[in-house]
């Protein structure tokens, strides 16, 4: 976190509040964050899967182990804890201008989605600043507790439910419920229906998040009953 947090203060004034603007507090969308958050997603993907490709053998890890790893990895879920971490929450509120509502603020900053994007924006505005070699070492090392926990504990949240209900003799539906955010920054939000009956919510920046996040709180639901 510590080469992620130095790039971040040594960063132009200008690109650095662009990092933490958000859309409606500007006249122009282009002065917000979204296009460096673009950006960002690209190099925090790319700086993961460099990470992670020689780490997992080829014989026992294909393709599509490698992209659930890294799904998991860099997730909204993921995404917002090394944001927190980061104090990006703070810097958000702190860049809100003198008009804007302190209850709106507070809650953008708690905002998995929002944290998600301003994340990935840091990470555009550091690759444009610094290039590709030193924000990629940063962002692995920022992001290496997810990418271990991803490693070491992979969640199929939606696998371990279906399995819990099959002895039940009941399975579990997922449906999309709203969606909202430009098609670059979308969020849905996803019930998780048992038997006709919603269990659970969840929300997240891609459908398969959405529904693992809702399979994730339906699980911690059926534990405290």
């Amino acid at each position: 976190m510590q080469q992620l947090k130095a790039l971040l203060e040594a960063l132009p004034e200008a690109l650095a509040r662009q990092a933490v603007t958000h859309s409606s507090w500007t006249e122009r969308r282009a002065d917000s964050y979204e296009r460096l958050a673009f950006l960002g997603d690209s190099v925090l993907g790319l700086a993961v899967t460099t990470h992670l490709y020689p780490r997992l053998e080829a014989d026992r890890n294909g393709a599509g182990q490698l992209t659930k790893v890294r799904a998991q990895a860099v997730s909204g879920r993921s995404c917002r804890v090394v944001a927190e971490r980061l104090g990006l929450s703070e810097r958000l509120c702190a860049a809100a201008p003198a008009d804007a509502s302190p209850s709106a603020t507070a809650s953008l900053a708690r905002t998995e989605r929002v944290l998600a994007s301003i994340i990935e924006a840091v990470i555009g505005a550091c690759y444009l600043t610094f290039g590709n070699e030193r924000t990629a070492a940063a962002v692995v090392e920022a992001f290496t507790p997810q990418i271990e926990q991803a490693l070491s504990t992979p969640a199929d949240f939606k696998s371990a439910l279906q399995e819990r209900l099959a002895r039940r003799g009941e399975i579990v539906e997922y449906v999309v419920t709203s969606q909202a955010g430009p098609p670059h920054d979308r969020t849905f939000e996803v019930a998780a229906n048992v038997s006709h009956r919603t269990v659970a919510m969840g929300s997240g920046r891609s459908k398969k998040d959405a529904e693992q996040a809702a399979a994730e709180a339906a699980l911690a639901g059926m534990r405290m009953r």
